[in-house]
């Protein structure tokens, strides 16, 4: 019988991801019976919704029934401010489609056959060119969630080359997360924090670019190591039954470089031009206000008519090009409750009233301690709010003027300051089942979250002891200008 074309996401990892989804949920729900309910003042800058420091008030517990906590996922669809949720829906929904075409096609398999051919003797030059490209995407431009069509294509290359699922997403999610963190000019997460602390735009790249280097060094030796243990022996992997079945795909890397290439080296083209189009969208969106709101949307449609376009000149029939289609959103629409139950974790919170509530209590008990200690808090307070909030520049607007006035008055630099979130904001992206790129990228896989924690873990923590010795020492320096 034939496979299914396009990207699958696994039982197991399915049910494993809605049970921990479904805990969050209850635990969410829980906590706006146990929190107080309170609120900050919203002031409008500049069009922009902004927290009153100083005006947080407990108020009466908002009625929010029990059986709304099951409803959530739902809800969340109506909700205000959640139209991001149904954008990445209709986002994922293009890229299963897209990526179905381009298996069912044979173009993928073309397309890794002839990298193969070319970088094979190369391969870890390669794995650390990819993976320095992916994160300066991050660092530079702000992108993120854009790089999810490109996790499937990373992946079949790692099982081309020897390697897992594992460095597949490491080369790609990871490595474009990791540059998103260590930040040089993101303007979603610098830009904006910068912007609401009125520091020059972008100023104290100089300590970033620093930043940036050292994380590149930390996670090439821990991506290298990995992918040369596995590459010696496979089954330490620890997704290595799970990924024999997807490794089958990609086994005969010449089918469509044999009779049909001069078809496939057609839609290959049109595919490269349409890639390339899309990296210049994602280039300069950040900085074209016309388009920076629609830069997912517009990036999912290019990609979905870049690979239909593909299978239509590779031979392939309009037949065939459907019912790939059809494939690729069947494997993909496990995806979407997911993603319904992470959004509702927040949206729970929020219907409780106590999102101002964690968001003041978590910021009180360090008002009077010593810079080193200020600046850590506001490292861990990003952090856990990253929990609720996955949105940076949301985010931002939340807590920034809270963050600034604490850092004053407590003798931590605005640049630290806004250091400090970005840290706390970009790091735990890939971490927390409640993102949704992160359940995406996974469902594009075998790999299971469970798996992905305990293998991420050990750089989690090396990251974490470099950006707190940073953070340190631009407490020591007060990195500035002020």
């Amino acid at each position: 019988m034939e496979s299914q074309a396009g990207i699958r996401i696994s039982a197991r990892a399915f049910v494993q991801s809605l049970v921990i989804l479904f805990v969050l949920m209850m635990v969410a729900g829980l906590l706006t019976r146990i929190v107080p309910a309170g609120v900050y003042d919203r002031l409008s800058v500049d069009g922009r919704e902004m927290i009153d420091p100083a005006s947080y008030r407990v108020t009466e517990r908002p009625d929010y029934p029990i059986w709304r906590w099951f409803t959530a996922p739902i809800e969340v669809l109506g909700a205000p401010g959640n139209l991001t949720v149904i954008v990445i829906i209709i986002f994922i929904l293009f890229i299963g489609g897209s990526f179905a075409v381009l298996d069912r096609s044979g173009i993928v398999r073309a397309a890794i056959g002839r990298i193969v051919h070319r970088f094979g003797r190369e391969k870890y030059a390669l794995l650390l060119v990819i993976s320095f490209f992916f994160m300066a995407l991050g660092a530079f431009f702000g992108i993120f969630e854009e790089v999810v069509p490109l996790v499937p294509v990373m992946v079949a290359l790692s099982y081309s080359l020897g390697w897992d699922a594992l460095v597949g997403l490491g080369m790609s999610i990871l490595a474009t997360n990791l540059g998103f963190s260590a930040a040089i000019t993101n303007p979603f997460t610098i830009g904006v924090a910068q912007k609401l602390a009125e520091l020059p735009p972008f100023s104290g790249w100089w300590l970033r670019v620093p930043v940036f280097l050292v994380i590149y060094v930390l996670f090439a030796i821990f991506l290298t190591n990995y992918a040369r243990r596995v590459e010696r022996d496979p089954t330490r992997s620890p997704v290595y039954e799970e990924d024999r079945a997807a490794r089958g795909k990609y086994q005969s890397l010449q089918a469509g470089l044999g009779e049909d290439a001069p078809h496939v080296g057609r839609a290959l083209a049109w595919f490269g031009a349409f890639i390339l189009i899309i990296l210049v969208v994602l280039f300069v969106g950040p900085f074209i206000p016309a388009i920076a709101d629609y830069t997912l949307p517009l990036v999912g449609l290019l990609f979905l008519i870049a690979g239909v376009g593909a299978g239509f000149l590779s031979g392939a029939g309009g037949r065939t090009v459907g019912r790939a289609l059809l494939e690729g959103w069947k494997g993909i629409a496990a995806s979407i409750p997911l993603i319904l139950m992470a959004a509702s974790v927040r949206h729970i919170v929020v219907q409780g009233g106590i999102m101002d509530t964690i968001l003041h209590r978590a910021s009180h008990p360090f008002s009077q301690a010593s810079p080193l200690v200020a600046v850590l808090a506001m490292y861990g307070l990003t952090l856990l709010l990253e929990f609720f909030v996955p949105s940076g520049s949301a985010k931002a607007f939340l807590m920034m003027p809270i963050l600034l006035p604490l850092g004053e008055l407590l003798g931590v630099t605005r640049q630290t300051t806004v250091l400090a979130y970005c840290f706390g904001d970009g790091f735990s992206n890939m971490m927390y089942p409640t993102n949704a790129v992160l359940l995406i990228s996974l469902g594009l896989t075998s790999v299971s979250y469970p798996r992905w924690f305990k293998w991420s873990l050990p750089l989690w923590l090396w990251v974490g002891l470099v950006t707190v010795i940073v953070l340190a020492v631009a407490v020591v320096i007060g990195y500035g200008p002020f």
